[in-house]
């Protein structure tokens, strides 16, 4: 054989191969090496919208802890004022019954002071009756001279 006719027909089969690799095995390599950057191209575009997403959660979380947090406080302060408030209500009340009490008391004393102040009336009248009787040296008629008693008690 000869060296060129060799050459020749290598030459030949390689570019059969070649042709023969180019129209049926390298279009369906090609085809699965780009469906596979494509996968790999939706994962990666997957794997940044779950990091915005959670991103996202991240933000929405905080926020409804910052909202959470400023219900408590506002609960807190409110549950702080309605304490107050009844405190002030209790005080003002205790205020009223102190006041009714000491009133109650007072009027009390003024009742046991007119009572006593009555009982005293009625002992110096009879002090003064029995003082009489010892002066005139009789008996003095305590219905006769009830005027005069009545007048000398309303005078003490």
């Amino acid at each position: 054989m000869n060296l060129n006719a060799t050459l020749l027909a290598q030459l030949v089969v390689f570019f059969i191969l070649a042709l023969f690799t180019m129209k049926f095995v390298w279009p369906p390599l090609m085809k699965a090496l780009d469906e596979r950057a494509a996968k790999i191209a939706s994962g990666l575009a997957a794997a940044d919208r779950g990091k915005a997403d959670l991103a996202a959660a991240e933000k929405r979380v905080q926020t409804e802890l910052a909202g959470a947090r400023d219900e408590v406080q506002k609960r807190i302060n409110d549950a702080e004022k309605r304490a107050a408030a009844i405190i002030e209500e209790a005080k003002k009340t205790a205020v009223e019954e102190g006041a009714r009490i000491v009133a109650a008391a007072k009027a009390d004393a003024e009742q046991q002071v007119t009572r006593a102040r009555e009982e005293l009336r009625g002992q110096v009248a009879a002090l003064a009756v029995a003082g009489a009787e010892q002066i005139l040296k009789r008996e003095v008629n305590a219905a006769a001279h009830a005027d005069l008693l009545s007048q000398l008690s309303t005078e003490l």
